[in-house]
């Protein structure tokens, strides 16, 4: 007798569910599941950023955007419902957060290869890696077997992700929290040597700051001419005039940007804050003058901020769309299969 729809679905299930039962993140986690997972995300990056080549500075951001909430699950990349707002609406990531069609396409192309095999929040990562690559020559492994939560919730994201106005010891607590050191901070801000910032970021330093009815004077006199000439005092959130982060090498993910910040070139509050800690700005500093220390350490970080409350074994889910959580008809399959509320990782 054939089986039916509902024999194969168990099937399919204890099939996946065995290669993740008892698992850690590690690199080549699916070698033996899906060997080419990683070259199709790869090749899903490479043809964007052959389109556009400020998708990688789009795809790294998303993975900090997602790390930072709830941990690295993909929750940022679940579309909102009637019944509840996700975080890619929180004001941090719409309009600016970019790359969404990018990982779509590469889920696409996995399911077709390794259907219900390799998770969203792994995508991303394997995502923002290949932007590194391409867009700055660093290179590194990523460990593997994330999980996908099935929860986004708009507070969260406004709460757990630091607006471009923080102040240094802001910037030092809001990473500490996710047990990311001070140096890390600095480090991992360097990818604002590529990407661009939303003139209503920043236009608080070009007309009357702090009341004076004057620019920051912490601001090159001249970037702040230029900047206005770009973006008028009543910039909102909807103006889609946008700014490089980095005027010197905008394009390349290299530590040009903290040759920006030591010559007054920071372009947000939060950019410029490393500059004005005195043990900050010895990271600034040595950034400045070791390029090549600095991309190893921005190697490492990416992999340790990767590493932050992910889900493994068999929490969460293997999302089929990244942007819609897994049927309910299926999480109540798993639940029964493996006797526990999936719903609640």
């Amino acid at each position: 007798m054939s089986a039916t729809p509902m024999h194969c679905m168990v099937f399919v299930l204890v099939a996946a569910l065995s290669t993740v039962c008892g698992a850690a993140l590690t690199v080549g986690f699916y070698n033996r599941t899906c060997p080419t997972a990683e070259r199709i995300v790869r090749q899903a990056v490479a043809n964007a950023f052959a389109n556009n080549s400020g998708l990688a500075a789009g795809l790294i951001r998303m993975h900090f955007h997602d790390c930072f909430v709830r941990g690295c699950d993909a929750s940022v990349l679940i579309d909102s419902t009637a019944n509840n707002t996700a975080e890619k609406d929180s004001p941090a990531n719409n309009p600016s957060l970019r790359g969404f069609e990018v990982i779509n396409a590469a889920k696409a192309a996995l399911e077709v290869q390794c259907p219900n095999t390799v998770s969203c929040a792994d995508i991303i990562a394997f995502a923002a890696r290949d932007s590194a690559s391409l867009a700055g020559n660093i290179s590194y492994q990523v460990p593997s077997g994330r999980r996908d939560g099935r929860i986004s919730n708009v507070t969260e994201a406004n709460i757990n992700l630091p607006p471009p106005t923080f102040n240094a010891n802001q910037l030092v607590a809001s990473f500490a929290a996710k047990n990311l050191t001070a140096e890390e901070m600095v480090i991992l801000s360097g990818a604002h040597s590529i990407g661009v910032a939303h003139c209503a970021t920043f236009t608080n330093r070009l007309y009357n700051f702090s009341g004076t009815g004057r620019p920051d004077p912490t601001l090159s006199s001249s970037y702040a001419e230029l900047l206005q000439c770009k973006c008028p005092s009543n910039s909102n959130q909807t103006d889609p005039t946008v700014v490089a982060l980095d005027i010197i090498t905008p394009i390349v993910l290299d530590n040009k940007y903290y040759v920006g910040l030591i010559n007054n070139l920071g372009l947000l509050t939060s950019d410029h804050a490393l500059v004005t800690n005195t043990s900050l700005a010895a990271i600034v500093n040595e950034s400045v003058n070791n390029p090549s220390g600095w991309a190893a350490k921005f190697a490492q970080a990416m992999v340790k901020m990767g590493n932050i409350e992910v889900l493994e074994g068999t929490r969460g889910e293997i999302r089929r769309n990244c942007s819609v959580v897994n049927s309910a008809t299926s999480s109540s399959l798993i639940n029964t299969l493996l006797g526990y509320d999936l719903a609640s990782s």
